[in-house]
C-alpha cells in the first residue's frame, strides 16, 4: 500500500495554536514554549507543519513537558490541501510527485541540520525528536549510531511511521518510544515485530505501546466519530509526555 493510503480523514481539535512562526536556519518553523534548556524537534506527517492538530499537539508538549517545541517546514513551502487529504482525494494531490520532491533523500540533510542548530546554535542542553507518519523514519535517523560522537538527539518518540526501512531500526542507539496502532498498512506486523526484537537484541532502551482497534494517523487525527480514536489520541499524547519527561527532564 502506498503512503497516500495512510492519509485518512482528519479531525481538527478545538482551540487555537498559541505559538509563533519564525525560522530555524533556512526552514520556516512553528515554535511554542520557552524553556531554554529542553527542545523537542517535531517532524509532522503529510499534513505538514501548518496543520492545526500538529500545532495544537506541539502546544500540549510545550506546556506539559515544559519544553520549547519546534515544528519545521520540511516540505519546501508546499502545503497539501487538507480537505483533499481528509476526503481521500489522493488522485487530485499527485502525491508521488510531492514525495519525489520531499522524500527521504531530499529532506534528510535539512532534518539533521535543524537538530544540530538546536544543540549547537541555540544551545539547548537536552534535545528530543518526535515524528508521526513521515516523521517516523526521520526521528529514527536522528538517533542513529552514525551521530554517536556528536548526538543530534537524546531520545525519540514516533507513531505510525511511513517510509520506514529495517536499517532505520537497526541503527538507532538512543532511547526509543514506539506508538503503534493495531491497524496500519505502513507499519506492518512484520516491521512491528522487527522493531521489538531488534531493539532488544541491540540493548536499546525502549517503550513499545500497542493501541488496539485504531488506525494509522490516530495520534494526530483524534476523530470523535471513529470508535476509540479520541481516547487513543489522548493516550498517545500522554505517553509521549511521560517519555520525554523521563529522558529530557534531568
Amino acid at each position: 500500500m502506498s503512503i497516500s493510503d495512510c492519509c485518512i480523514k482528519g479531525f481538527r481539535w478545538n482551540g487555537t495554536p498559541t505559538g509563533r512562526t519564525d525560522t530555524l536556519g533556512p526552514n520556516a518553523v512553528y515554535i511554542t514554549g520557552s524553556n531554554p534548556d529542553i527542545a523537542i524537534l517535531f517532524i509532522a506527517d503529510l499534513y505538514g507543519w501548518t496543520f492545526p492538530n500538529v500545532r495544537l499537539l506541539a502546544d500540549h508538549f510545550a506546556t506539559e513537558i515544559n519544553a520549547t517545541v519546534f515544528v519545521p517546514d520540511f516540505f519546501g513551502g508546499e502545503v497539501l490541501d487538507f480537505e483533499l487529504l481528509n476526503t481521500n482525494q489522493f488522485s487530485r494531490l499527485d502525491l508521488p510527485a510531492f514525495l519525489s520532491r520531499n522524500g527521504r533523500t531530499q529532506r534528510e540533510p535539512e532534518i539533521f541540520d535543524s537538530a544540530r542548530r538546536l544543540r549547537h546554535e541555540l544551545g539547548f542542553r537536552r534535545v528530543g525528536a518526535v515524528g508521526y507518519c513521515y516523521g517516523g523514519w526521520a526521528s529514527l535517523r536522528l538517533g542513529a549510531e552514525e551521530h554517536a560522537k556528536d548526538p543530534l538527539v537524546d531520545c525519540i518518540s514516533f507513531g505510525h511511521p511511513s517510509l520506514l526501512v529495517k536499517e532505520d531500526i537497526e541503527n538507532v542507539v538512543v532511547p526509543v518510544q514506539v506508538l503503534a496502532p493495531e491497524i496500519d498498512a505502513q507499519y506492518t506486523a512484520e516491521l512491528k515485530s522487527y522493531t521489538f526484537e531488534t531493539l532488544q537484541r541491540r540493548k536499546v532502551v525502549f517503550d513499545y505501546q500497542h493501541f488496539p482497534g485504531v488506525e494509522h494517523s490516530c495520534f494526530l487525527r483524534g476523530d470523535e466519530n471513529q470508535p476509540g480514536e479520541r481516547a487513543a489520541m489522548e493516550r498517545g499524547k500522554n505517553a509521549a509526555v511521560a517519555w520525554f519527561k523521563e529522558h529530557l527532564v534531568v
